[in-house]
């Protein structure tokens, strides 16, 4: 293997391959609407259940422990069942999970919710790896840098999801009115893309990842960048779970200014994946990624010691920013071999998720001691050294290829 610069964009593309590209585009929009409808409504979960923010942080454990427990199984399932399949599997364990615990918070039932959320987890772990799996084969076919455009799909769905939470809250639409719309629309719409995705070839492909899996997780390079995406995951898995709330304690605003607050976050975000394929492809990943890293860094400082509104937004804008592209670019480095990016995507997804299995009782532990707000300074000491393990992202590409 060799270090080279990304290949140029090809002039043409099949149209098939076309439409697979937009499909999965759109399989990662409608994960983002399930996700940001989940998200929304956290202060309603925290109101309905009275809990404080160390008690909503265990909450959101389940959500967490869910995802990882799924996340190992799922490379296998991809393997056996192909990536159509296992997406659908996913979008219907997260719905159904996002209905029980959306019913448990309106009954009052912790037990409940946690239950539903648990369930969230395990489809939403599921449905990650399967479609970033599908979408590596898709950027590989296409044979450029686009990522980061289907993980601005997630973005774009999320922001979609928010916006439409901003609305139905201003209107004081019920909790569960509001869920099994978004419910009923994304199932749905999940079982028509899916009917695009490569399915047959990349599971032909990833055959072996029972085996592959197992040494994947001895392979120094995909630890390395595993530690990196569990970096940037917390980054901007601390922004979905926290922010909102961080701003309306923080700074006294209405429960839509603080999802306000995140949808700015999440528009940074998107703009942030959509640019970022023209700079990878320009400066490579290393260079790209340390310049979110301190992007992030500044961005979250503004957020919390800004005081005045507009530089607080400021501070969300670059946090968003810096936010965009570890995650995804984590997915395409261990995806560079085609025929292991099953087992390797699985293992990055893993330890990524690790930021959610032990930030949310952490960060909500800290948020009762020293405040929603100031609680997020966690993530500029944690940036720091991170920006270390960007390497291991750097391009490896086939002397041949």
């Amino acid at each position: 293997m060799t270090v080279s610069a990304p290949p140029s964009r090809p002039a043409s593309q099949p149209p098939g391959l076309l439409r697979t590209r937009n499909c999965v585009a759109l399989a990662f929009a409608l994960n983002g609407i399930v996700f940001a409808t989940f998200v929304s409504r956290l202060p309603d979960v925290r109101e309905s259940l009275g809990l404080t923010n160390g008690d909503l942080g265990l909450l959101l454990l389940a959500t967490s422990t869910g995802s990882i427990l799924a996340l190992p199984a799922t490379g296998w399932l991809v393997g056996r069942l192909g990536a159509a399949t296992t997406v659908r599997l996913g979008a219907v364990l997260a719905t159904s999970g996002l209905v029980v615990a959306a019913l448990g918070a309106v009954l009052g039932t912790v037990p409940l919710t946690g239950i539903g959320l648990f369930v969230l987890g395990m489809g939403h772990g599921t449905w990650d790896v399967s479609m970033n799996v599908e979408a590596a084969e898709v950027e590989r076919r296409l044979r450029y840098t686009i990522m980061p455009r289907f993980h601005a799909g997630w973005s774009l769905g999320s922001f979609t999801g928010s916006g439409v939470a901003i609305v139905l809250l201003a209107l004081h639409v019920p909790l569960m009115v509001h869920v099994l719309v978004v419910v009923a629309v994304c199932l749905v719409a999940v079982q028509v893309v899916t009917r695009r995705f490569l399915d047959a070839e990349v599971a032909g492909e990833h055959a072996p990842v029972t085996r592959d899996s197992r040494s994947a997780w001895g392979e120094p390079r995909v630890l390395a960048i595993g530690v990196m995406v569990l970096a940037f995951a917390l980054t901007e898995g601390t922004a979905n779970d926290w922010l909102s709330l961080a701003l309306i304690d923080g700074y006294d605003l209405p429960h839509w200014g603080g999802v306000a607050g995140f949808t700015i976050f999440v528009v940074a975000m998107t703009t942030g994946r959509l640019v970022g394929t023209t700079l990878l492809d320009r400066f490579g990943r290393v260079v790209v990624l340390l310049v979110s890293a301190a992007l992030a860094f500044v961005g979250v400082l503004l957020t919390v010691f800004g005081g005045h509104l507009a530089l607080v937004a400021v501070g969300v804008v670059l946090w968003g920013l810096g936010a965009a592209l570890g995650f995804p670019v984590g997915m395409s480095a261990a995806a560079d071999d085609p025929v292991r990016a099953a087992a390797r995507v699985s293992v990055v997804s893993t330890i990524g998720y690790g930021a959610f299995l032990a930030g949310p009782p952490l960060l909500g532990w800290l948020a009762d001691h020293v405040g929603t707000l100031h609680m997020l300074l966690v993530l500029a000491v944690l940036l720091v050294p991170s920006a270390v393990a960007v390497s291991a992202a750097r391009e490896q590409r086939d002397d041949v290829a």
